[in-house]
């Protein structure tokens, strides 16, 4: 039974990732609770499927799971690329704005 929950909510997951805003979103907050951005990137990728999403970043999917596997420590150019097609790139803040925030 819970892997049909576990299945249902990843399909559901899925659909509702089509919308960039709404991965945007779903990759900062999951950046924000803990997660690498390649792990965040690469949950958001797998579920919006990884040959659609290389054609969106206009990339070749066997770029984009290298750079999304845990194994390869991709460069800050790569994850701009891959954040691109969500209106994302990695930057750097303030201390003072980052805990604030925190």
């Amino acid at each position: 039974m819970m892997a049909n929950r576990s299945k249902d909510w990843n399909e559901s997951l899925a659909k509702e990732l089509r919308d960039l805003d709404f991965a945007a979103e779903f990759i900062m907050a999951s950046i924000e609770e803990g997660a690498t951005i390649q792990e965040a990137l690469t949950k958001v990728i797998r579920l919006y499927g990884v040959i659609e999403f290389a054609k969106l970043a206009n990339m070749a999917s066997p770029n984009v799971i290298r750079s999304i596997n845990p194994r390869y420590n991709p460069t800050q150019q790569t994850l701009n690329r891959l954040l691109q097609p969500f209106g994302l790139i990695i930057g750097v803040r303030p201390a003072s704005i980052a805990l604030a925030a925190a």
